[in-house]
């Protein structure tokens, strides 16, 4: 809980803080999340000073075990921070100076709250984006196993929301798999450039101090040092294309969120919402509603939004650290919020909705969706793709998008325009046999989703082995903290 005190910063040498001034430009409200990051960046940079002969042995010690004591007290909710310091970095060196005063004073030795911001921010956004990758693969493992169990159920493919051809709903719910692979890529590279240190940058010129910064990365597990000081500590593109790719991300619930609410709406009725997960309406009491959904593709404007919001911060920033940069987290920091609750919801949504095998079967066998099933046929008895599309859209407006009609016209007019005895038998327009004859790779073919699966599947190892590795690293910044 954050209380506000009268206190003199530690920045100024003004007796006195304005109130008015402290609230504008205090950031202690949103980022008090920063606290443990910047104690395990303390105590990495303690030892780098220990390393360049500003303190002993001894004296790290005992300044390690003062931040350590500062973290447990955060933790176990003894401390307040005080806004009047106005961060979190302050606080917490006010908080160690309090404990052993002949050291804490020492800390910041070297170092400069720009180069520490960059490495706090960069130790936040790699651990968030470990969650957020965790929870993606989660929902993957929802469409993998709700592609497995629905055994060969199939539904119409639409192309500008029209009928357009079968597919089977394995092959449709792992589009969506596919879309999430593209996203863990995206931010597994994020992680990957957001993972090097600042420390050490200082304010924009680096230190002149010995400060081994490559040991502090190492510590932290890290992958290396940032190469430049003054980029170090001004710019945020970790930030931004972290925004960026969890954007897209939702874009992408958004277009599944989509099709849950259309598919379980009467006029489709190929999903059933599971009852504890939907809305009711408050005048209407058979309704239910895909709230969870609905709330999702709202959601995904708002992240949007935030993303807008960071990358017009960053536009025209002179080098080298500007304060609009402290803007940047409150925006990052409800993306994160946002997009794990939102994989949450709808990882639990898809798991218990239930899909309508015979009605989406029934939809894929009307609107004439197998038509160029029968331009094909053509093609391969020697008509030129062209002239068979001709043909059989005349054939579609003689029959006035009745199936049994275009059926019969179908029948009549191929012995004529075919080569080599192609001929339509009766199970030529089941949506089952057009699904079936489309088993190029990537196509919608059981024996091609099948193929898809056992990718899906190796990708999902993979996936783990990347999550794995990264929380490893993620968990040496946290040991140093805990002991």
């Amino acid at each position: 809980m954050v209380r506000r005190m009268k206190a003199r910063s530690l920045r100024s040498h003004a007796p006195s803080v304005n109130d008015e001034y402290l609230s504008f430009t205090s950031s202690v409200h949103f980022d008090h999340r920063l606290w443990e990051h910047d104690i395990a960046g303390s105590i990495a940079h303690a030892h780098a000073l220990a390393g360049a002969g500003v303190m002993d042995e001894k004296e790290l010690s005992r300044m390690v075990e003062g931040l350590r004591g500062v973290a447990r007290d955060i933790s176990a909710g003894k401390l307040d921070l005080d806004p009047s310091l106005e961060d979190v970095h302050m606080n917490i060196e006010k908080f160690l100076t309090d404990r052993v005063p002949d050291l804490g004073t020492k800390l910041h030795t070297g170092r400069s709250r720009n180069d520490q911001v960059a490495l706090d921010m960069r130790l936040y956004v790699r651990q968030m984006i470990v969650k957020m990758m965790t929870e993606a693969s989660a929902l993957q493992n929802v469409l993998l196993r709700k592609a497995s169990e629905s055994k060969g159920m199939v539904l119409p493919g639409y192309t500008h929301l029209q009928h357009a051809q079968p597919v089977l709903l394995a092959h449709h719910l792992l589009a969506h798999f596919w879309r999430l692979e593209r996203d863990l890529g995206r931010l597994g590279d994020c992680y990957a450039r957001t993972n090097t240190s600042p420390l050490g940058s200082g304010a924009l010129a680096g230190t002149s101090f010995a400060l081994d910064r490559h040991m502090v990365a190492k510590m932290l597990g890290m992958d290396g040092v940032t190469e430049n000081s003054m980029d170090s500590v001004s710019d945020r593109d970790f930030v931004a294309e972290t925004a960026f790719a969890l954007s897209l991300l939702m874009i992408h619930l958004s277009s599944l969120c989509e099709e849950i609410i259309v598919w379980s709406s009467h006029e489709f009725g190929f999903v059933k919402l599971p009852k504890g997960l939907s809305g009711g309406s408050s005048m209407m009491p058979q309704k239910l509603n895909p709230d969870i959904a609905e709330l999702v593709r709202g959601k995904s404007g708002r992240v949007v939004g935030h993303l807008i919001a960071i990358l017009t911060l960053l536009k025209s920033l002179p080098l080298a650290y500007n304060r609009d940069l402290q803007e940047d987290k409150e925006n990052l920091f409800d993306v994160f919020d946002t997009v794990g609750a939102s994989l949450h919801a709808l990882k639990t949504l898809l798991a218990g909705i239930e899909f309508d095998g015979a009605r989406m079967r029934r939809a894929a066998e009307a609107g004439l969706m197998t038509a160029t099933d029968l331009a094909d046929l053509l093609a391969k008895g020697g008509v030129p793709f062209r002239q068979a599309h001709g043909i059989v859209r005349e054939l579609a407006i003689k029959s006035k998008g009745d199936d049994r009609v275009f059926a019969d016209l179908a029948e009549q007019a191929l012995g004529k325009k075919t080569k080599g005895g192609h001929c339509v038998d009766k199970g030529f327009f089941e949506a089952n046999k057009a699904v079936t004859r489309r088993n190029t790779e990537g196509g919608t073919a059981p024996e091609a989703v099948r193929s898809q699966m056992r990718k899906a599947r190796a990708c999902l190892v993979d996936t783990n082995v990347r999550i794995s590795k990264m929380s490893q690293q993620c968990a040496k910044s946290r040991a140093l903290v805990s002991g």
